[in-house]
């Protein structure tokens, strides 16, 4: 049976015991317990306690103790969800910035690891005047890396959306850009707000009905919005890219981040949104079929098709999933994992990404998304129908149509799956 008092052996514990056992060591024996490589590390990072395990047991600690934790074992306290946002957020950059003096101090070649630091720090310190705050959620330099950004404040955003990448895309390469695309989406939605809370108000003034009863869905609890720009999982590249390995790894890390959310917004509950693109549709539809996990709408984007068949089998209202396929997505429509969530069988809503003016607003013009990577450009119609999804609006958007095409596809001519090539994917400036 492993002792709690011995560094050698907590890393054999789990759940509760391991976190109990964490709080008893001394500095010293903390420190060599959750050092890189450790057996505590890698369980705190593939298999940590539950958010409720891990709310109960923080919330226990005495401010010293607490304190003792994220200076001397930063990456697990940053690293577990149940621990208040702005806590993991000093905890990671601590973890980050000591880990970048350690590689500076040895005086090495850029390595993988050092490539990583430097594009979550300059994730982090690309911000402009009125820009959103920023706090660091993930960090895990092990392999090609998982990391997620939060844009806004999680503790009290009405509206908050879990950005899900999909295949090609990791921490050295794309995190910055992920990042970015996390704070358009950020700007879509704090822009759009005020204009769909006057349309409630005014709905509600006129017919005296609020939420369903006005054809309006229910806002969240709370104000302003939160985007999680989620790389919290590895995705595949072109030794795995046909395998669905990869999201049914990443389907259990992508629910323990709506757990730990809905956990510490028990009392004020957000709106919760998924946003999930190409082979992140494929992990998102998992977790969601789980039923262990809830959301109050799911838009997936470039999606290579679902092992789920239909929309009923997930943990999101009726009539709140949205599926976006671009004309020229190589991707989109393949169904190459199952169904295709475009298609009138799967039962979802399909978007209208023609472009053209907003029929709400005359004085804004969209441009038609056009590949694999444009869904989340600034200027789409695609961005505005995301954002006025994300937040409750889903009433203010034209819906498209689906299985038009033989087999039930879309009927767009995207090229064969197969024959896509990585350079036609990955980058997306």
């Amino acid at each position: 049976m492993a002792r709690s008092d011995d560094p050698d052996h907590v890393g054999a514990l789990h759940g509760e015991a391991l976190l109990d056992a964490l709080t008893d060591l001394s500095a010293p024996d903390l420190r060599r317990a959750v050092a890189d490589g450790s057996r505590v590390q890698t369980t705190v990072l593939d298999d940590p306690p539950t958010a409720s395990e891990t709310a109960s047991w923080w919330s226990t600690l005495t401010r010293v103790d607490q304190e003792r934790l994220v200076d001397v074992a930063p990456q697990v306290v940053g690293s577990l969800e149940g621990v208040p946002y702005d806590v993991r957020d000093v905890a990671n950059r601590t973890y980050l910035a000591r880990a970048a003096k350690r590689i500076d101090s040895d005086g090495a070649a850029e390595t993988s690891e050092s490539a990583m630091i430097g594009q979550i720090q300059v994730s982090l310190a690309d911000t402009a005047p009125g820009d959103p705050r920023k706090e660091l959620l993930t960090v895990d330099l092990r392999g090609t890396g998982r990391a997620s950004i939060a844009i806004g404040d999680l503790d009290t955003a009405r509206d908050v959306t879990v950005l899900v990448p999909g295949m090609f895309f990791t921490v050295t390469g794309q995190l910055h850009d992920w990042t970015d695309t996390g704070v358009d989406l950020y700007r879509e939605q704090a822009t759009l707000t005020p204009a769909a809370d006057a349309l409630v108000a005014r709905t509600v003034s006129t017919t005296g009905a609020v939420g369903s009863a006005a054809g309006v869905p229910t806002v969240g609890q709370g104000s302003g919005v939160a985007v999680i720009a989620w790389m919290g999982y590895r995705t595949p590249d072109l030794s795995n890219v046909m395998s669905l390995s990869l999201a049914h790894e990443g389907a259990p890390r992508l629910e323990r981040v709506i757990s730990g959310l809905d956990l510490m917004r028990a009392d004020h509950a957000p709106r919760v949104s998924i946003v999930a693109h190409s082979y992140g549709s494929t992990t998102s539809l998992m977790a969601l079929a789980t039923g262990r996990i809830h959301v109050d709408s799911l838009t997936v984007i470039g999606s290579p098709g679902s092992t789920i068949a239909h929309s009923s089998s997930l943990a999101v209202p009726t009539g709140q999933v949205f599926v976006g396929n671009a004309h020229w997505d190589p991707i989109a429509g393949t169904g190459y994992f199952g169904t295709d969530p475009g298609s009138k069988s799967f039962g979802a809503t399909v978007l209208d990404l023609d472009g053209g003016a907003d029929p709400v607003d005359a004085d804004d013009v969209f441009r038609q998304p056009r590949g694999h990577n444009d869904y989340l450009k600034a200027g789409t119609a695609s961005l505005h129908d995301i954002a006025l999804i994300a937040i409750g609006r889903s009433d203010l958007i034209q819906a498209g149509t689906s299985g038009d095409g033989p087999d039930g596809r879309d009927g767009s001519g995207s090229p064969q799956f197969l024959v896509v090539r990585p350079q036609d994917l990955a980058l997306r400036d």
